[in-house]
């Protein structure tokens, strides 16, 4: 197992947990909780419009989410001279569809391979390329995930229903303030025929960071 480590210059993301990351009947965390009560202090004291919160949450969750990544991988997929631009410089390269921003200053990415799986974990917070990705997952920010990805990746691959055959390297990238990263996953066989937003339709959020596969 490889393991990529940046030092880490991570910074507050409580802003992350504004959206509402739970099932309806769950109990709220305890940083959930100071969320909710932080927001409600700044909009009693007329510091935050409730609208413009919501059109920001909108924003990130609906129109700057994965599908923005999907696009990339996609016109990777059926474009080498892409591909090869989108790996030596993915900031550059993504920057190509207009999708540049918050948090992704700086993006790499790692091209899942027969040979080599890559997944992201940011072991300190929850450092994540927004803009093309949307709002991280729960499970993202979880200690669990943050520890294990890194002690036992292939354990946790497994779990989230990617076996890794045992030839096969796994390398570990770790996010940091200044680096994010984004995996280009494998394209799955029998989709030659298919049309480039087809292709990005397939892509998901956990396969562009590792935890899954592309299937047809």
């Amino acid at each position: 197992m490889s393991q990529e480590h940046e030092p880490h210059d991570h910074h507050d993301h409580a802003d992350d947990d504004v959206q509402e990351h739970r099932e309806h009947d769950a109990p709220l965390t305890e940083v959930e909780l100071r969320v909710r009560a932080l927001e409600s202090l700044l909009v009693d004291k007329g510091l935050v419009d409730p609208a413009a919160l919501d059109a920001i949450i909108d924003t990130y969750e609906t129109k700057v989410g994965p599908r923005n990544g999907a696009k990339a991988v996609a016109h990777a997929w059926v474009d080498p001279d892409y591909r090869r631009r989108l790996l030596e410089d993915g900031t550059a390269a993504v920057a190509e569809f207009g999708f540049v921003g918050r948090q992704s200053e700086k993006l790499v990415v790692v091209e899942n391979t027969p040979k080599v799986h890559n997944m992201v974990v940011c072991t300190l917070c929850s450092c994540y390329p927004w803009a093309v990705l949307g709002l991280p997952p729960v499970w993202y920010k979880s200690a669990p995930y943050r520890s294990r990805a890194v002690i036992d990746p292939r354990g946790v691959l497994s779990e989230m229903g990617v076996n890794v055959p045992a030839d096969t390297e796994v390398r570990v990238w770790d996010s940091t303030a200044e680096i994010r990263y984004l995996v280009l996953p494998e394209r799955p066989a029998g989709t030659e025929s298919m049309t480039e937003d087809e292709l990005a339709a397939l892509v998901t959020r956990n396969s562009m960071i590792g935890v899954a596969r592309v299937q047809a």
